[in-house]
């Protein structure tokens, strides 16, 4: 299915290997999303119980009866009540993937075998990454400042001490608000973009919204008429992908923009080559080029899918 990067583990070692293996075998699988959206990984999911457990009956043993003695006509037997035991559901948001088995390395921007593992571990988490293949790349660094975002830490885009012991210790699958339904919802406030599918989260990815200054500037499809005057926000609300541009870039009003999907007049999601980790574009919500490819060849944010902005 194409919903979900190729994972492929780089060597980090037989120990690390053998716990890794073992971690994963142990793990439940988490249920198949909807058609498009990649299967999740393997999670442990405890439902919470409340109330009293059931005591246990047992059997009333007979009273001794001695010779000629007579019993009476009837036995009161104790009454034994039983208490029912209440089920909480969880919401369909919350994913529990467990901490990882050993400890992540804080490998900052660099290359190799321990970077393939932090990859990894953000898969789990749920933050989107293009491949685990070792490569402190492109968008290991978005995931990273991602995660970073989620957390309310200082979004680096590195792997430092910090945000090491966080992958390694944190176990919630990442997700935003919306625990019912299939959407994009775009959190403002975070500056995050997360895919929901029948409630459960399937990929956050770092993301830049309107950063709320006023323009005027060149209209760059009409560069003989008038400047574009406004305010860069992205507008709050329920909205719908209402049409879109499948190939390559496209020259905006304000700027060149990659596959966009429209949901807002001229208010997209598209990819970009500067995805910050603060709101920085006219209004359009911003993920990075490769996040967009993603987006269209996987068919997770389809025509007439709802986009949920809010602050």
């Amino acid at each position: 299915m194409t919903g979900s990067p190729r994972l492929r583990r780089a060597p980090t070692g037989v120990a690390l290997g053998v716990v890794l293996a073992a971690w994963m075998l142990s793990s439940c699988t988490s249920p198949t999303t909807s058609a498009g959206a990649p299967p999740s990984d393997t999670v442990s999911m405890t439902p919470i119980v409340s109330g009293t457990s059931a005591p246990l009956i047992t059997e009333q043993s007979s009273p001794a009866v001695a010779a000629e003695t007579t019993l009476p006509e009837t036995t009161q037997v104790p009454t034994t009540t039983i208490e029912a035991t209440t089920t909480t559901a969880v919401p369909a948001n919350i994913v529990d993937v467990g901490v990882f088995p050993v400890p992540i390395v804080a490998v900052g921007m660099s290359s190799g075998p321990d970077t393939a593992v932090v990859q990894l571990r953000l898969v789990q988490l749920g933050f989107w990454v293009a491949l685990a293949d070792g490569n402190y790349g492109l968008t290991t660094k978005q995931a990273v400042m991602a995660f970073q975002k989620y957390l309310g830490l200082d979004a680096s885009g590195a792997v430092d001490d910090t945000t090491a012991a966080y992958l390694t210790q944190f176990s919630m699958k990442a997700h935003g608000q919306a625990d019912t339904g299939t959407l994009v919802e775009v959190d403002k406030a975070r500056q995050l973009l997360f895919v929901v599918v029948d409630g459960a989260p399937l990929w956050a990815f770092n993301a830049s919204t309107g950063n709320g200054l006023p323009y005027d500037e060149p209209d760059k499809s009409n560069p003989a008429g008038p400047n574009l005057t406004g305010v860069a926000l992205t507008p709050d609300g329920l909205w719908k992908v209402n049409r879109e541009r499948p190939d390559g870039w496209w020259e905006g009003d304000l700027g060149k923009i990659y596959r966009p999907k429209y949901f807002h007049g001229g208010i997209a999601v598209h990819g970009s080559n500067s995805v910050p980790n603060h709101a920085a574009s006219h209004g359009c919500v911003r993920v990075s080029v490769p996040a967009m490819d993603f987006i269209w060849d996987s068919g997770i944010i389809p025509l007439k899918m709802t986009v949920w902005v809010h602050s």
